[in-house]
């Protein structure tokens, strides 16, 4: 079956004003171009588009669209965000089919009402072959006139209409022009009373659709029979809200924050983030845990009120969908931090989880900030960013006449709801497409990781389901590696950081960073080195100390500062371990004529992996490392201005060698497989460290057989 779409003609526009102060984010996103010639889909495509990639409109899956014809409304499908939003993305519906339901009787048992009120909708579908189930609210919008719909959440409005005064300043502010629907579960219970609320308001007014309609705890829609008219409507609407709130709305409403800072508040979030992530640990599996110390986040962690206000509850069924109704919320995090208060914030954590069934997906860290927790970055930061959306409606919403919370049967309603099971399920499938691999959700660190074998370890352990930070003293070539390997796997799955590992300061800088953004570290890959080859006789001292502080010396300062961050998880998730593993090379196992300064710090970085496995084991922490052969399509031996070929040449080392060609002859034909070492070698040696769980302590020759241990 296929449907045709009439084509209307829309002015231009220019950028959309931007509102300033503490309530939204900066967008800079322009109006789109409509043209004569675009379809009714087309034009909702971008008009969808628009107001769902403004984070002061749509967060997460939030929000709704459409547009209709008198026989046909198209609406989005539940579980698709509106900021990616295609044409397959809207259902359309039959609305012969619909208008049964403002005459329809299903009875007044929760259960069996929302039972019949899905299974109207999904009979309603034109193209049920696609498998797409339209939005919840598919019946509020064939309600409405006009032939645009377009409903969001709206920071500014849900100010207030989260507030307890709403009705009355709704009235007061906008007089007939907009409607205010209270309080009643979604689905068809809303629909049957926004029915209701639309007749009484052209009987007593004579508008055929009012201005927008705000609806209480849940948002605000805009209708229109052109995508300008929804503009000029809801700019209007929220240019008055606006006009009525501070821009001082956070400092004003929370008071100036106390909060911890500098040095101290560094080395509470080492100990606290991995400790919060191990806690919750589920079958050897833990989740992602996310800071933010952003001004919205540290109003509320830092103010004295903030925790009643936290604790009042919901406001909104899309804060119980994304964050859980309640946070936890964590007071004298110092205390949680120390020694002998780690178990008490395991407790905390597990009471929080049996007293609402799931463990908390909110942490307010009293005097820090908020935590976000999810399955991956990308969940994690839904969460974050939704709670601090909810933070700013407080915020205004205690302003405006005090804060409105959901009580607890709606709140039930919500959690039980199998509508929201629904798109629950639907994002946890997306987040979970590409399937599991060998480390999914560690989170890894590699150092050396700009290129060559680190950057190849890096986009291994991201495409095994690993949320990877790569970390090198190249920080442009760092963060390249990082934007591609996103590219590739997924927003937030790997991250950049700056990291000199001959610099104990710089190292703690990239290891907090990583804190931060995933919670702790499961695996650590020293795999940053260099070479400078030469006789003892004539190598420069400045040289060996060069490849002396960076193999050996490094190797010893990364391992000392993340083994902390290792054994709080062990501390408070005893069977969890977690793994450090040094990239080290076959020349830790042999010596290396005219090498010895590298050879050296290799056999030294055994020396180093032996001793940490027996100290560390208590830690739960396996240490190992790798002796891979020689890389010989990688920089470190074919870079064509200092590669190991150049230098060997220049050094004389292969007797008769007239070009680097001769000097790569000569070293595969040290192999007995042929071949210099690939990074595939060295990712399954990795793999088999990390999945083997009784053995530590280990260098493992990865050499094609020119090693052979005895």
């Amino acid at each position: 079956m296929g449907f045709s779409f009439g084509k209307l003609f829309f002015g231009a526009g220019d950028a959309r004003h931007r509102r300033k102060g503490e309530i939204v984010s900066i967008f800079s996103q322009a109006w789109p171009e409509f043209t004569e010639a675009e379809d009714s889909l087309s034009v909702l495509v971008k008009l969808s588009r628009y107001y769902g990639s403004d984070p002061s409109y749509v967060l997460a899956g939030g929000g709704n669209t459409s547009f209709k014809t008198d026989a046909t409304l198209y609406i989005k499908a539940s579980g698709v965000a509106l900021s990616e939003i295609g044409p397959e993305g809207f259902v359309p519906m039959d609305r012969a089919r619909l208008r049964e339901l403002e005459h329809a009787e299903l009875g007044s048992d929760p259960d069996a009402r929302e039972a019949g009120y899905k299974k109207a909708l999904m009979e309603s579908r034109l193209l049920p072959e696609s498998g797409l189930r339209p939005s919840v609210e598919c019946y509020l919008h064939h309600l409405i006139p006009g032939a645009f719909v377009c409903h969001t959440h709206s920071t500014l409005a849900n100010m207030l209409t989260c507030t307890e005064r709403g009705a009355e300043l709704c009235a007061e502010w906008f007089g007939d022009s907009v409607l205010w629907v209270p309080y009643v579960d979604p689905g068809f219970t809303l629909g049957r009373l926004l029915q209701e609320l639309l007749q009484k308001h052209r009987e007593h007014t004579g508008l055929v659709v009012p201005d927008a309609i705000l609806m209480a705890n849940h948002g605000l829609i805009v209708a229109g029979d052109t995508p300008e008219e929804v503009r000029a409507r809801t700019d209007r609407v929220l240019a008055v809200i606006e006009n009525r709130v501070s821009t001082e709305v956070l400092a004003e409403a929370y008071g100036a924050p106390a909060l911890v800072a500098g040095d101290e508040k560094r080395a509470l979030l080492n100990r606290l983030m991995p400790a919060i992530r191990a806690a919750m640990a589920e079958a050897g599996t833990l989740p992602v845990v996310l800071f933010d110390d952003s001004p919205a986040a540290v109003a509320l962690a830092g103010s004295g009120q903030g925790r009643t206000m936290v604790e009042g509850g919901p406001l909104t069924p899309d804060q119980i969908v994304y964050c859980s109704s309640f946070p936890l919320w964590l007071a004298d995090p110092a205390g949680l931090a120390a020694e002998a208060g780690l178990q008490s914030l395991l407790a905390a954590i597990r009471a929080h989880r049996a007293a609402h069934k799931v463990f908390a997906r909110v942490i307010i860290l009293e005097g820090l900030g908020l935590v976000g927790v999810g399955a991956n970055p990308a969940a994690a930061g839904t969460v974050r960013d939704v709670y601090l959306d909810v933070v700013k409606v407080m915020a205004g919403a205690k302003l405006l006449g005090g804060v409105h919370y959901m009580t607890e049967r709606e709140r039930n309603f919500i959690e039980d709801w199998e509508v929201e099971s629904y798109r629950r399920k639907v994002h946890a499938d997306k987040a979970a497409a590409g399937g599991l691999g060998r480390v999914q959700g560690k989170v890894a660190v590699v150092t050396g990781a700009a290129q060559g074998f680190g950057r190849e370890i890096a986009a291994r352990l991201a495409a095994q389901g690993a949320f990877v930070a790569v970390g090198d003293i190249n920080q442009d070539g760092v963060l390249q590696a990082a934007q591609e390997m996103c590219d590739e796997h997924g927003a937030g799955r790997v991250l950049g950081v700056a990291m000199n590992v001959t610099d104990a300061a710089s190292i703690e800088g990239g290891l907090h960073a990583v804190v931060r953004a995933f919670g702790g570290v499961d695996l650590f890959i020293s795999n940053a080195g260099v070479l400078r080859a030469g006789s003892v006789k004539a190598l420069a001292e400045r040289d060996f100390d060069f490849v002396t502080s960076v193999n050996y010396k490094g190797y010893f300062l990364c391992v000392q500062k993340v083994a902390p961050l290792m054994a709080v998880t062990h501390e408070v998730a005893s069977g969890v371990w977690t793994d450090i593993i040094q990239i080290n090379s076959k020349s830790g196992l042999e010596g290396s004529n005219k090498n010895g300064a590298y050879a050296g710090s290799k056999f030294g970085g055994v020396g180093l992996t032996q001793s940490f496995a027996m100290e560390l084991v208590e830690d739960g922490i396996k240490v190992n490392s790798i002796c891979p052969g020689n890389f010989f399509d990688g920089p470190l031996w074919s870079n064509p201005e200092n590669g190991l070929f150049v230098q060997y040449l220049r050094t004389g080392k292969v007797p008769g060698a007239k070009d680097v060609g001769d000097v790569r002859r000569f070293y595969e034909a040290k192999v007995p497989m042929g071949r210099g070492c690939e990074a595939d070698d060295v990712f399954r040696a990795i793999l088999y460290l990390v999945e083997q769980k009784y053995e530590t302590g280990q260098a493992l020759p990865v050499t094609g057989g020119q090693v052979m241990l005895h």
